[in-house]
């Protein structure tokens, strides 16, 4: 039987072999070694005193359907950032998430804050489509990669100064992360087979943190409670969408968030 993660993957290979056809790949990866950077803005954004948060521009999910598809990426990414978040997710992946490279490429040109591609990444295409859009991190999810995968994915973001988050959901796929050498992992609290939802997942497995690794919390996070627990508990950093992009006042509801989280 499925899951909801074998149909994202299903349709995001149909995605990739589509784009590959159409692409003018010395363009795209010259325009990708163009926009390269250093890798560690984000590991250097997230670092800082107090608890940093990843504030996301997602237009809908799987489980919730239509989360906002009313705001504006410019204007949400300006006001994110002038609220205080340490970074930006956007969240591309067309089929079941309503995302586009579009709304990273625009929201790259109007804020200075580093730029998490938040998508299904299965294949080093995408990688450079990443750069070449302006991201500065992309995301490798544990549970859609073979070891060998995770690791050549990796080495082919940092190659275009990249940074990669690594995502877990179990201690299974925490242990893979590790071996593999992540300095950033992620914690979904999001079963991305059944789209259930427990912070309990982020508070068994940041036992598991290694010395000199970043952790970031990602889904179900809702107010500055669960923040500062998680936060006192050794998380660094918290990845929000929902919450944001379901606000009337995006940015307020940031800026009340780290307020009350003690930032």
């Amino acid at each position: 039987m499925s899951t909801f993660l074998d149909k994202i993957i299903a349709a995001k290979q149909e995605r990739i072999a589509d784009a590959k056809r159409t692409a003018n790949m010395p363009d795209l990866e010259s325009l990708a070694h163009e926009n390269a950077k250093q890798p560690g803005r984000l590991a250097e954004a997230l670092g800082k005193s107090g608890p940093a948060i990843i504030a996301e521009f997602k237009r809908a999910s799987p489980s919730k359907g239509v989360i906002n598809d009313r705001l504006d990426p410019v204007a949400t990414a300006r006001s994110y950032e002038a609220g205080g978040a340490a970074a930006i997710s956007v969240l591309t992946e067309e089929d079941f998430f309503a995302g586009s490279l579009a709304d990273l490429a625009v929201i790259r040109d109007a804020v200075s804050i580093p730029i998490l591609r938040k998508d299904f990444t299965i294949d080093e295409f995408q990688i450079v489509e990443s750069a070449a859009a302006g991201a500065s991190t992309i995301l490798l999810i544990v549970a859609a990669l073979e070891k060998v995968q995770l690791r050549d994915l990796r080495a082919a973001a940092e190659s275009l100064g990249l940074d990669a988050i690594v995502e877990v959901h179990d201690r299974e796929e925490m242990e893979i992360a590790i071996d593999s050498g992540a300095s950033i992992i992620g914690v979904n609290n999001r079963n991305l087979k059944t789209f259930e939802v427990s912070l309990d997942v982020s508070r068994s497995l940041i036992e598991l943190r290694p010395d000199g690794v970043l952790m970031i919390a990602e889904s179900g996070i809702s107010n500055a409670d669960e923040i500062a627990e998680l936060y006192d508990l050794g998380f660094d950093a918290f990845l929000i969408g929902e919450t944001l992009m379901r606000s009337g006042d995006p940015a307020g509801e940031l800026a009340s968030l780290m307020k009350a989280a003690g930032n």
